[in-house]
């Protein structure tokens, strides 16, 4: 018997993918200082316990202090508050209802500079930002916070896959097989039928590999989720060649019936888990090599150096700016702008980042470390 298969797919617009994301971070790292003043703004656009924006009064209010930094009547005011206004307009005008975080970035007396990003993610807290360049640290850290992935729900004849990213569902895909009809198996033996029904199930699964390895490809997902009952998930798994079985960082028991908001939250909160492991792990790796002589450096000083020559592969980044040390050991007062300069300089020479959640790890260290992609 020939088996149906139904595929569904539904696209959703991708208004804030990771690839997106650091194609804004890239373009915001390249740019040179100004003698105007830059703005960078971060908000929580989330509605409060009583169901109200407030990110209104905090704008005002940061403005109206920021301007007063100003000389009077001079060009750098006149810029600041040319964007303050065009930044006001774009927050009465066109925000989607649905945007739990947005960061703009703007110099009018640079070109009229302007880009802001909606996002699905929330922003921890508002934060405004004036200097010669943008604020770099906290886009960052989101982007590293929310990458997409991939969630496959499975029972016996049916899969749901899900691309997430951002919290939310950017892409979702579904597997239907056709079930097995009691007429069609009446007067069978229990060995024919249960033959029957293994093979039934092995092609299902292997129907379900096949479309998870396109959708992982296609979207280049780093991390693989799987969830479903005690049958389909061992098959699942004997079926995943190497390369995608290296990318699963959890299995989960979910009916194949949850809810996709239920889908999101709990892989969500796996991926997190992962990534505090993760984290342990290449901090491990960071410190192993150091101590060896291998290939790592550590400290802001010799993170700094190595990034201006382009030996770095890979900044391993506290999570925390406040954590971030000069190599005296004392705190720096210029604390995020390091944080900046290292991340600024990562992206301009092909360097991934890697923030560290638990500043605990890199603590002894400054807060800053590398991975080299080849030694001085």
């Amino acid at each position: 018997m020939e088996l149906a298969l139904a595929i569904e797919r539904q696209v959703k617009v991708r208004e804030a993918t990771d690839v997106r994301l650091m194609n804004h971070l890239d373009e915001l790292a390249a740019f040179e200082p100004t003698s105007f003043p830059f703005i960078s703004l971060y908000l929580n656009m989330q509605a409060d316990q009583h169901g109200r924006d407030n990110f209104e009064s905090f704008v005002r209010k940061e403005f109206k202090a920021k301007a007063k930094s100003f000389s009077s009547e001079s060009p750098e005011l006149y810029s600041f508050k040319r964007d303050a206004a065009r930044i006001r307009t774009y927050l009465q005008q066109e925000v989607r209802p649905s945007a739990n975080g947005l960061a703009i970035f703007a110099s009018a007396g640079a070109d009229n500079y302007f880009r802001a990003v909606q996002l699905d993610a929330p922003i921890q807290q508002h934060r405004l930002y004036v200097g010669q360049r943008p604020h770099l640290y906290p886009l960052a850290r989101l982007i590293d916070q929310h990458p997409h992935y991939v969630a496959l729900l499975a029972d016996t004849n049916s899969a749901r896959l899900f691309v997430f990213g951002m919290a939310t569902t950017l892409d979702k895909h579904a597997v239907q097989q056709e079930k097995l009809s009691r007429t069609q198996i009446e007067g069978w033996s229990q060995m024919r039928y249960q033959r029957h029904v293994d093979n039934y199930q092995l092609h299902h699964a292997k129907e379900v590999v096949e479309m998870l390895e396109r959708v992982v490809r296609e979207e280049r997902a780093e991390h693989i989720i799987l969830a479903g009952d005690e049958v389909i998930i061992p098959l699942l798994q004997e079926q995943l060649p190497a390369w995608l079985r290296n990318k699963v960082v959890d299995v989960l028991r979910l009916d194949i019936r949850t809810p996709e908001h239920e889908v999101l939250k709990a892989t969500m909160a796996a991926l997190e888990e992962h990534n505090l492991h993760s984290d342990a792990d290449r901090v491990r790796h960071l410190l192993d090599e150091y101590r060896a002589g291998g290939l790592a450096v550590v400290s802001v000083g010799d993170t700094v150096k190595a990034l201006d020559q382009g030996q770095v592969d890979e900044l391993l980044i506290t999570a925390s700016s406040r954590a971030i040390r000069v190599d005296d050991g004392e705190s720096a007062d210029s604390n995020l702008r390091t944080a900046d300069l290292l991340v600024r300089r990562a992206r301009q020479t092909g360097a991934r980042i890697t923030f560290i959640e638990d500043p605990a790890l890199l603590s002894g260290v400054g807060g800053v470390g590398a991975i080299l992609r080849y030694a001085a």
